[in-house]
């Protein structure tokens, strides 16, 4: 266990009926986050809960750069690895989650969407066959029950959320953005 890293994690939950559905492919957050633990050797000092915003998409190159090997440029993921070996977060961390559901219709009955999370905010989009808007206050409203999309006062930040969304958009190269243009 010295020299030894493991990484247990799993994948997300399913609804228990939150938001009335059954399923774990909207982007609310009963199912969006997904467990890790990191069982980190002693030369790797990091313990406890580490609060910045991360993804599944950076578990390969952490392993790649926790192993000493070239992480290749065309990963979409960064390497975990500045979390763990100090506290904080660095200064070029990311600010925001880009989350893409697009396999409708299927099995699942969940439709198509799109969306980004900041630490405080969600603007979710469901398009194709309908086109919705959901902006949720993750402080003020953990459980995503008051939609604040169109409301007074929440222009600026609604403007703010649908520029990073096109740049993440732009960022994953996802062709979504030549279909369905904000």
């Amino acid at each position: 266990m010295e020299n030894t890293i493991v990484f247990y994690t799993s994948d997300q939950g399913f609804y228990m009926g939150e938001h009335g559905w059954f399923d774990k492919r909207f982007m609310y957050e009963e199912s969006f986050s997904t467990p890790l633990v990191i069982h980190l050797p002693a030369s790797l000092k990091k313990r406890g809960r580490i609060d910045a915003l991360v993804q599944n998409i950076d578990f390969a190159p952490t392993m790649l750069d926790l192993a000493g090997c070239a992480i290749p440029q065309d990963i979409q993921g960064v390497s975990l690895l500045p979390l763990l070996e100090k506290e904080g977060k660095p200064r070029n961390w990311r600010e925001s989650l880009y989350y893409h559901y697009y396999e409708y219709p299927g099995e699942h009955a969940v439709k198509r969407h799109y969306g980004v999370r900041t630490t405080r905010y969600k603007l979710i989009h469901f398009y194709n066959d309908i086109d919705s808007w959901e902006l949720y206050d993750l402080q003020n409203d953990p459980t995503e029950m008051h939609n604040l999309y169109g409301k007074e006062g929440y222009e600026k930040i609604t403007k703010e959320l649908k520029s990073e969304l096109k740049r993440l958009q732009q960022q994953y190269e996802d062709p979504i953005l030549e279909q369905y243009p904000l």
